[in-house]
């Protein structure tokens, strides 16, 4: 451990800890795929273990609450929880009615929507060039949802990974409006309600005594919660700690890529020419929103 400290700073362990938690990101539709069990139960689940692991670790680092903040920012905590907790429902839906990388495509366009609603959420300025992303993103997203080659007919699942990207976007402007709470305290007061949220739901829509005791199902549903849920959690809101946040973005995309070479590669999903514009349309235009580039009178900055 004295080892790994000395020879790695702090934004080389952050920046290690964001690509494994976007690599892991990138393959929870594989994981979903492999789940015999309702989305709601999948994603109940899913927050209530991770809560677990995340308050065992919380303890275990002998650090206690900032009761204040958390006080301060319950409503929009317990807001955004649920906000996640129904958005893992969406997207979860979503890959069992289209391809993983549509899918998960669909969900990446969650911050072109936060461009979008900026200037009305966060009093932030829209831009030529943010503009221009987006309307390039929104193109991209009608070849990504085959509408074009296949009607309305196919494009359920696009809708709902649509559905899920709105809530996802929701969830960003209020973690982005809130002020003083920790990182793995936000996951923490966001999993607890985000599972809280979903229970009354998986409870009405599902016949629990229809269920039925699968070892490979349930293995993977522990494998969300602990490792791409709680781990990843954890590795993110770490990384971003110590990380420039424009960093941080562009790492965030190692996500939508493994899952469409997952789609592909492992899933044998195929991806029409017309989806594979869109695809790296969407990409790039969210990418690019991102990216500040510096000019001067003489041109860029060096």
């Amino acid at each position: 451990m004295g080892l790994y400290s000395v020879a790695m700073d702090s934004g080389t362990r952050g920046r290690i800890g964001i690509v494994t938690s976007m690599l892991i990101f990138g393959i929870i539709g594989l994981v979903r795929r492999g789940i015999p069990y309702s989305s709601a139960m999948v994603a109940f689940f899913r927050g209530a273990i991770a809560a677990v692991v995340l308050v065992v670790l919380r303890l275990f680092n002998r650090k206690g609450f900032d009761t204040k903040a958390i006080r301060r920012n319950l409503v929009p905590l317990l807001v955004s929880g649920a906000m996640i907790g129904f958005n893992w429902i969406l997207l979860f839906e979503a890959y069992r009615y289209t391809t993983i990388s549509v899918a998960t495509i669909c969900y990446y366009m969650s911050p072109i929507f936060t461009i979008i609603a900026s200037p009305f959420t966060l009093k932030e300025r829209l831009t030529a060039k943010k503009m221009v992303c987006v309307l390039i993103a929104m193109i991209g997203m009608v070849f990504v949802s085959g509408v074009i080659e296949t009607g309305f007919s196919g494009a359920k699942g696009a809708l709902l990974g649509l559905a899920a990207a709105l809530l996802y976007s929701g969830d960003v402007t209020i973690n982005k409006r809130m002020k003083g709470v920790e990182g793995i305290d936000r996951a923490i007061f966001q999993m607890i309600p985000a599972a809280l949220a979903v229970l009354p739901y998986w409870l009405l829509t599902d016949n629990l005594k229809e269920l039925t005791f699968d070892p490979v199902g349930v293995g993977l549903i522990v494998f969300a919660g602990v490792v791409a849920t709680a781990l990843c959690y954890s590795l993110y809101f770490s990384g971003i700690q110590v990380v420039p946040a424009q960093t941080a973005a562009i790492l965030s995309y190692i996500d939508p890529v493994v899952a469409v070479l997952a789609s592909a590669v492992i899933l044998k999903e195929g991806m029409s020419l017309l989806t594979g514009i869109g695809v790296v349309m969407v990409i790039g235009a969210a990418m690019m929103s991102e990216v500040d580039i510096p000019l001067t009178e003489k041109g860029v900055e060096r």
